[in-house]
């Protein structure tokens, strides 16, 4: 499998809903530890890389598009 690319800025859609019921998510930072706003509530949450690049289904914005 490819090693994706993610960058501050790009939506994602994760395996598992959050509580508020969304599957979208926003990179805030990036690095060892991803921060990840949800796009349905707003909440902010850190993920370990392992963890996030596990549960990412799809990037649904990249932050070349915009």
């Amino acid at each position: 499998m490819a090693k994706e690319n993610y960058a501050v800025g790009d939506i994602v859609r994760m395996k598992k809903a959050h509580p508020c019921g969304s599957y979208e998510w926003e990179i805030t930072r990036t690095g060892m530890d991803f921060g990840l706003k949800c796009r349905g509530c707003g909440r902010f949450v850190m993920l370990p890389r392992a963890k996030f690049e596990k549960g990412v289904r799809e990037i649904l914005e990249s932050h070349k598009d915009k």
